[in-house]
């Protein structure tokens, strides 16, 4: 307790300024939720997010400002399906909010209003599976639009006076995304079926969105970096196939996977899977930006 009232008396470590204290304030895990929120609250909410573009999210080293941001929030968003199950607990129990705890109106867990895929069984020996689902499932639009229309469901349980504005938000920017559903899908309708390697498996919901085919993983396990004998063997198992394109978010290294792009004839793309990453400043901007460099490069 001692320690909490340090960390509040410290105003350098204030994520939410004091002026602020008439808006929702919103702690996200992901930048990419973020996003989301401030497109549907407009100037009625404040929203930080934790882990930052370039980062594993998987992985964070827990900062005493954390603590602050969460003892101050009306809405945490998180990922959920274990992501943060590493470093989001402990700061949860540090803050002492109970207004932010599991079960109550500002714990959101964004993976609840979408439709899960890559269930796995429990087994810690074929690395990091998360047993309720993959839970990169952000990089799918059609799970942006749920996930927006479930945090406006939130905000309006939240700040019931201001239900409306969440609603028009919400509608707003569904519209928006909507409309770039459709042209994201023609354009991608040429690559349909195209055979893909990822580093990490973390693209399976986007693979789905657009169609394209998951010929192996550059990880041996997930979470497991790559080995040389692995991404050798990888390689005589697709040679030959078709593979296109190799995946890969932006902070993961890419010699490896530069050196099986090479070898194998496929393009490595290394692309943002988080709002902020290679400047994209909006979640419609960084799908977009993923579209546009895989229907552009399958053309060359």
């Amino acid at each position: 307790m001692k320690m909490l009232a340090m960390l509040l008396s410290l105003s350098g470590l204030f994520l939410f300024p004091a002026d602020l204290a008439a808006k929702v304030k919103i702690v996200s895990t992901i930048p990419d939720f973020a996003a989301i929120a401030r497109e549907i609250g407009g100037d009625r909410v404040d929203v930080v997010a934790m882990v930052r573009p370039t980062q594993d999210p998987h992985f964070l080293d827990a900062k005493p400002a954390f603590v602050v941001a969460l003892n101050r929030a009306d809405l945490l968003l998180l990922v959920g399906m274990e992501l943060e199950g590493g470093w989001l607990p402990p700061l949860l129990v540090g803050a002492r909010n109970a207004d932010i705890q599991k079960g109550e109106d500002g714990y959101l867990d964004c993976s609840t209003l979408i439709p899960p895929m890559g269930i796995q069984s429990p087994d810690r020996s074929k690395g990091d599976i998360h047993p309720g689902g993959n839970p990169h499932y952000w990089t799918d639009p059609r799970n942006g639009i749920r996930i927006a229309r479930g945090i406006a469901k939130r905000l309006a349980a939240i700040d019931p006076d201001h239900a409306e504005d969440y609603q028009r938000g919400c509608d707003a920017f569904v519209e928006r995304l909507q409309a770039r559903i459709v042209d994201w899908t023609k354009r991608l309708e040429p690559v349909k079926g195209t055979r893909v390697v990822v580093y990490h498996k973390s693209w399976i919901y986007f693979l789905d969105f657009a169609g394209l085919v998951e010929a192996g993983a550059l990880e041996p396990k997930p979470g497991i970096p790559p080995s040389p004998s692995h991404v050798a063997g990888l390689l005589k198992v697709v040679q030959d196939s078709g593979v296109k394109f190799v995946l890969q978010e932006s902070f993961y290294p890419t010699e490896l996977s530069r050196q099986f792009a090479d070898k194998s004839g496929a393009r490595l793309l290394v692309l943002p899977t988080m709002v902020g990453a290679s400047g994209m400043n909006s979640y419609i901007d960084m799908v977009d930006f993923i579209v546009n460099h895989i229907a552009t490069d399958s053309e060359n």
